[in-house]
């Protein structure tokens, strides 16, 4: 609909507010508009680009609104004009080209339109073909012709076919502009769809490490630890990744920016299983093939990929005491490393009366990321397994036998407690030994070492990773990894006064002077006892003779000399598989005249074959159970506590 001067009536009325009605820049406009319509053939004069969406679509050939989908929108009120040089239509629709250009990242296919927002957009309306006739209006072809200017070059020809074309370029540029805001559907009825996001810059890689800020979700004992790959390469030369799987990466199964390590799936962190490895696999009958095997180094390199565990070796003489610690936080989970171990193995001699209720206590503090693999007993020698217990399916049966070296008593309380398996494809065996006691009493003490090593009946029905370097007289050739730990009861040869005096000069870990007169280091250097074993460096005071419940050593009548009665050492049939990464004492216990002494040692793993009898996930269910819920309401005690201490505190006014 045209005024009588030529000019749209909507686009009179939006030259109006943009000029504010001006005489010159009216007149100016007129001249715009005629030279327009001149050129076109007296059709009329095209619409101003600043027109409000509603207006512009009156334009829109009659087809196209009649398959557009259009959702009411809240306008947003106009803005205040400014007072500028009038510039002439051909000026602004180049300006307002240009920023759509700019502005857009892809225009070149006008059926696909993002949105910076990510909404529901449906299919935008394709132009129709070249050679078809179009019924648009000739305002709408020259629109379509002020819309950019390489068409002002174009020929008659070109114009009157590109107007349809030019048109639903100009509808898409109009959905990108306003968010999403305007919505069209295809000529063809197209059905709604999701549009396509694309980030506006490359993500940033992810890291290839599950202890990652962002990615750890395993292997961790508190949310507030330290990153663990940097640490653990630093102090323990071992890297805590345990889902890995190289050879789903490139298959299609991982996004190209995860992490390999991570996340095998979109949908889960285990990792995913094959339906051929599922049918090949047989575990409990026992495969030897070494690829897809349980014990295999597929699974090794999966848990461990540095092929390192870490385990945890402790002795204590409890000296048949009732009371047990209030915590034991401090002897089993020091605070120097910051992780926990892998395995956790327990050695008690003179053993409280409740066998039970001790197990009880070290399920309860190691929490429900641990089970109770074995336990067993000989007299007051009691020994408990904890291990990890994502890992229990990886152990062969556990076996254990008991010696006895002091056949009077009644009450076994000298003797050794062997407890041995196989993780993976390496054989672990595990003694705690109560030796005679006397401070002169030497020879007793490696006669108990000899009895033990060919009476000690293991392994039994596991077979030996290694039969060619075993030896019938030598339980301890028999398997790869030995740790042997208890109240060996040697002493230091010296009087008290001395050891006393040497103490007081050095009270740090500076012990190198009372080493000189101890015992056990003396015989092992001359290779009369534990042949082939190696001890970690000393660098605490003696465990033993203490007041109960003081830090002060003996101070009765006997004044027994300070000695390093309890000691942990190990071999290897490998060189350099175990490191010892700490050998200390927890001196906070103060409940026996001995200080329970432990040791952190990093051991190396080898693939194994699933051909050996397995435990299948065996472990003490009641005893977890009974060990979670006294944690749980050993918690909820002490936050009532502190609650209670909170509402019971009164302000006092001076």
């Amino acid at each position: 609909m045209s005024t009588p001067n030529g000019f749209p009536h909507h686009s009179r009325v939006c030259l109006t507010r943009n000029m504010e009605g001006g005489a010159v820049q009216d007149l100016q406009a007129k001249k715009a508009g005629k030279a327009a319509k001149k050129e076109a053939g007296g059709e009329g004069a095209p619409p101003k680009i600043g027109t409000p969406i509603s207006e512009t679509l009156k334009l829109l050939p009659e087809e196209l609104k009649a398959n557009m989908k259009i959702k009411s929108i809240t306008p947003r009120p106009p803005r205040k004009p400014r007072l500028e040089r009038a510039a002439s239509l051909d000026e602004k629709s180049w300006r307002k080209w240009r920023r759509f250009r700019t502005s857009q990242e892809s225009l070149t296919d006008p059926n696909e339109t993002s949105s910076s927002n990510g909404s529901l957009q449906e299919a935008s309306p394709s132009p129709p073909t070249r050679g078809r006739a179009s019924p648009c209006n000739p305002c709408c072809q020259q629109d379509s012709l002020h819309s950019s200017p390489d068409a002002l070059e174009a020929s008659p020809v070109g114009k009157s076919r590109g107007g349809a074309s030019d048109l639903g370029k100009r509808a898409s540029e109009i959905s990108s502009a306003f968010g999403g805001l305007l919505r069209g559907k295809g000529f063809a009825g197209g059905k709604p769809r999701l549009s396509q996001i694309m980030p506006a810059r490359p993500l940033p890689p992810m890291e290839l490490n599950l202890a990652s800020h962002s990615l750890r979700t395993a292997n961790r004992i508190d949310s507030d630890c330290l990153d663990y790959r940097h640490y653990s390469q630093h102090k323990f030369g071992r890297v805590s990744s345990s889902l890995s799987d190289s050879k789903l990466q490139g298959n299609g199964t991982l996004y190209d920016n995860c992490s390999t390590d991570s996340m095998k799936s979109t949908f889960s962190v285990l990792t995913p299983i094959r339906a051929k490895d599922v049918r090949s696999r047989s575990y409990l009958e026992g495969s030897l093939l070494a690829s897809g095997a349980l014990m295999g180094a597929e699974e090794l390199s999966r848990y461990f990929p540095d092929r390192n565990i870490g385990i945890f070796v402790a002795t204590w003489n409890m000296q048949g005491q009732k009371e047990l610690p209030v915590n034991l936080d401090d002897f089993l989970l020091p605070t120097d490393p910051d992780f926990a171990q892998d395995m956790y193995v327990i050695g008690v001699q003179e053993g409280c009366p409740d066998r039970r209720e001790w197990e009880i206590r070290l399920q309860e503090t190691l929490g429900p990321h641990y089970v109770l693999l074995h336990s067993a007993a000989h007299g007051v020698l009691y020994m408990s397994v904890f291990i990890r217990r994502d890992l229990i399916w990886f152990c062969s049966e556990v076996e254990y036998a008991t010696v006895t070296t002091r056949i009077v008593s009644q009450i076994k309380t000298k003797g050794a407690l062997g407890i041995c398996f196989t993780f993976f494809g390496t054989s672990f065996l595990f003694i705690t030994s109560h030796f005679t006691s006397g401070d002169s009493k030497v020879n007793e003490r490696k006669l108990d070492y000899n009895k033990t090593i060919q009476a000690l009946t293991l392994p039994k029905n596991v077979p030996d990773t290694n039969p060619y370097r075993s030896s019938s007289s030598d339980v301890t050739t028999r398997f790869d990894e030995v740790f042997w730990f208890g109240d060996f009861n040697f002493r230091l040869n010296k009087d008290r006064e001395t050891v006393d005096s040497i103490l007081n000069q050095n009270p740090g870990t500076d012990v190198s002077k009372l080493l000189m007169y101890d015992q056990l280091t003396s015989e092992m250097s001359r290779g009369s006892i534990f042949k082939g074993f190696q001890e970690a460096d000393i660098h605490f005071r003696p465990s033993y003779k203490f007041d109960i419940g003081k830090d002060s050593y003996d101070t009765t009548s006997k004044q027994r000399t300070p000695s390093y009665t309890d000691r942990v050492v190990f071999r290897s049939r490998y060189k350099d598989d175990i490191q010892a990464v700490k050998y200390s004492s927890c001196p906070v216990i103060k409940t026996s005249d001995h200080r329970p002494v432990f040791a952190l040692f990093r051991v190396k793993l080898r693939p194994g074959r699933d051909n050996i009898p397995l435990a299948a996930g065996q472990f003490d269910r009641d005893l977890y159970l009974i060990g979670i819920r006294r944690r749980t309401t050993r918690e909820l005690q002490k936050r009532l506590e502190q609650k209670d201490q909170r509402s019971s505190s009164i302000c006092s006014i001076s």
